[in-house]
């Protein structure tokens, strides 16, 4: 008797397991950073996780301003959850992304906008985050 390699073991199909389109997306935002860090700090500022969720993924004062904008939970809502509504990002030097959101719950529409740089490791990290109507305090 042969084994089949490709297969486990009592699989008698041929077709792939129905996760892998959900990891072909997962793949192609990859590709697009800036969708992937507006889901993380919407997480962050609608309250859904703690700031240092995002320790390893900022730089510079970017983390300072999600603590501060945070305790405030500006993009909570009462009611329905929020949730991005568009995210654009351009690249204006190698390296370097700057990206805006459009944050919506219910009826209320927010602003966000944020730069990400890539690192020597390849690695992309936030470096600057604001909010539309939110001011962020400078010492």
């Amino acid at each position: 008797m042969t084994m089949n390699r490709t297969r486990p073991g009592g699989r008698h199909d041929a077709r792939r397991p129905e996760s892998v389109p959900a990891q072909r997306r997962r793949a192609a935002q990859w590709g697009r950073p800036h969708h992937w860090f507006a889901e993380r700090l919407l997480a962050v500022l609608s309250g859904q996780r703690p700031v240092h969720w995002m320790l390893g993924h900022t730089i510079g004062e970017a983390y300072d301003q999600l603590a501060e904008l945070a305790p405030a939970t500006p993009l909570r809502s009462r009611g329905a959850r929020p949730v991005i509504r568009m995210c654009r990002g351009a690249q204006p030097a190698p390296g370097v992304v700057e990206a805006c959101a459009s944050i919506a719950a219910g009826e209320q529409v927010r602003a966000m906008a944020f730069r990400l740089e890539q690192g020597p490791d390849h690695r992309w990290r936030c470096a600057a985050v604001e909010l539309g109507n939110t001011p962020i305090r400078h010492p």
